[in-house]
């Protein structure tokens, strides 16, 4: 059950952060969920653990984490779409 609450919450920050940046997450959900989750790891290395928790993730630096993941892979992917 625990690994299910995981996916939710990872989905819901990726989410959330998209709406934050006004771009959407490419992938839709599945990569709703990874951007929350690599998000939660990026943000708990750079800021540390603090905050509200929620599944197993603290929820502002995920958070925070996971705009930066989502503003990459929109670059990475807008970059890789003007070449073509």
């Amino acid at each position: 059950m625990s690994l299910i609450w995981t996916l939710i919450v990872g989905g819901i920050i990726g989410w959330f952060a998209g709406l934050i940046l006004g771009r959407d997450v490419p992938g839709g959900v599945i990569g709703n969920i990874i951007a929350g989750i690599v998000g939660a790891w990026l943000g708990s290395l750079i800021l540390g653990e603090w905050g509200p928790e929620l599944g197993g993730f603290f929820i502002i630096p995920a958070l925070i984490g996971a705009v930066i993941v989502v503003l990459i892979l929109s670059a990475i992917l807008s970059s890789t779409r003007k070449k073509n």
